[in-house]
């Protein structure tokens, strides 16, 4: 309605801003899925005197901290043992906020599953399962994993190897490393051999072999924070790792690599994570590495919760300007923190919304299209220098 001017004079209104900035989502919230039993002799007392109760079996809880992690689930013990490690090493390697549901010895991750697809901010799954775990089991509970991945598409699966390996190479066995079938969209990444951590349980100055991907996790979150989710989470130091249950060699990572299985090695004294492929087709290049993967994840999921403002507002140009105006400042923020490819933005994404994505028979069906490309920066996995003699020049 037009407003009413009586006298002279000047007057300031305010108006709605067209623009309504996209914020880009979490990245780094991982889930933990493994074995803890019977934990009551572990658990902390509260300032009262009294006892925490025990997280019930198959039921997410939000865990900020080693603490909090301490008062649901107990300490170290031989019944969590696995699962505390992963959630302690999330913390230690710069992990924020994860869930934790623990399960019984021998069941499937199903159920566990099942509940967290309810938990929207939820970007990492993982599970740390005992060592006793059967191939048969750990297949199983990576299938799981990669499907339920594929089934939300906001979040990817960090996968450990068996612990004990007979033969260092890739095989359909239990004694060669068992690496999962492929994600035809990389939504999973899969990591070898397990690593030495001090041990609370046993004497002093021993170690304990435990699956990594809760320390990798953690990773993943320190990498976010500190460059942002198109880096590669790749040569960077595991935080409380003091050695490996297998040696990694140059030579066998150059099989392993090739195939998906990402290795961690040991470098003049430090333990990295020294692989960021996902489990996609090995000579499928678009979904090669988890950084790529987790990227266009954060943009979808940016976008999506950044735009459900215009559900419902009239299907024309000048709601599809907003879109295209909204759109490309989220991707130009994101290209100028170096997570798309190209010296200028319109080399690195387009927005097309506009009457050729939405012809009439859309519109009369209630659709609004709008077309998004990007070019999103990949690793450089192979650092190559060519080096040749040089006589100088002519005297």
């Amino acid at each position: 309605m037009a407003s009413s001017y009586t006298w002279p004079g000047v007057y300031v209104e305010e108006v709605s801003s067209a623009f309504k900035p996209i914020t880009g989502v979490g990245t780094s919230i991982a889930a933990f899925i493994g074995v803890s039993e019977d934990i009551a002799s572990g658990m902390p007392e509260k300032a009262d005197g009294t006892a925490y109760a025990q997280a019930a079996a198959t039921t997410p809880v939000a865990v900020n901290s080693w603490t909090e992690f301490t008062q649901n689930f107990g300490g170290f013990q031989t019944a969590n043992q696995y699962l505390a490690h992963a959630v302690f090493g999330f913390f230690n390697n710069g992990g924020n906020r994860c869930w934790v549901i623990r399960i019984a010895a021998g069941d499937t991750l199903d159920a566990a599953l099942q509940t967290l697809e309810s938990i929207d901010e939820v970007t990492i799954v993982a599970a740390p399962l005992p060592p006793d775990t059967s191939a048969t089991a750990l297949n199983a509970a990576h299938v799981a994993m990669v499907g339920h991945c594929e089934n939300m598409k906001n979040r990817v699966a960090i996968m450990d190897s068996a612990r004990d390996i007979t033969t260092l190479g890739i095989g359909t066995d239990a004694t060669h490393i068992w690496r999962p079938a492929d994600s035809q969209d990389g939504y999973g990444a899969f990591y070898f051999p397990w690593i030495q951590v001090a041990d609370p349980l046993g004497a002093a100055g021993t170690q304990v072999a435990v699956p990594p991907s809760g320390h990798l996790a953690g990773i993943y979150a320190r990498s976010d924070a500190e460059r942002g989710v198109h880096k590669a989470p790749a040569n960077e130091i595991i935080r409380g790792a003091l050695d490996l249950k297998y040696p990694v060699s140059r030579n066998l990572q150059g099989d392993l690599n090739v195939a998906g299985v990402n290795c961690i090695r040991s470098f003049h004294g430090t333990i990295k994570v020294y692989g960021a492929r996902t489990i996609n087709p090995p000579a499928d290049a678009e979904w090669r590495y988890i950084s790529v993967r987790r990227l266009v994840n954060y943009l979808r999921a940016s976008i999506d919760a950044g735009t459900q403002w215009a559900v419902f507002e009239p299907n024309a140009p000048d709601l599809w300007s907003k879109i295209r105006r909204n759109v490309g400042a989220f991707l130009n923020t994101e290209w100028a923190a170096g997570a798309l490819v190209g010296a200028t933005p319109d080399q690195a994404f387009y927005v097309r919304c506009d009457e050729t994505t939405n012809p009439p028979e859309l519109r009369a069906q209630g659709q609004l299209v709008a077309e998004i490309g990007v070019a999103v920066v990949s690793p450089a996995e192979f650092v190559i220098f060519r080096l040749s003699q040089w006589a100088g020049p002519a005297q």
